[in-house]
């Protein structure tokens, strides 16, 4: 089963503007702070936020860092 994680920090700009993006398209995702969850920020190798992920079954089929609408919009119809 395919899900959308998206890494963040709670006061990082860009990171809201790709949850306002997420939100809007109705798609349902998982929030992750990295700082927080560092085991999984290290699994997928995640250096920056935001990060997007689209992972299957664990494993990453596609992803996209910082806020970049056309990548996201992408994901979003690969779900």
């Amino acid at each position: 089963m395919r899900k959308l994680i998206k890494f963040e920090k709670a006061d990082c700009n860009p990171c809201m503007m790709v949850s306002d993006l997420l939100d809007k398209s109705g798609v349902e995702y998982e929030k992750v702070n990295p700082f927080n969850n560092p085991e999984l920020a290290m699994k997928y190798k995640v250096r920056t936020v935001p990060t997007t992920i689209l992972v299957d079954q664990d494993e990453e089929i596609r992803r996209t860092i910082g806020f970049n609408p056309e990548e996201l919009k992408e994901i979003i119809t690969m779900i």
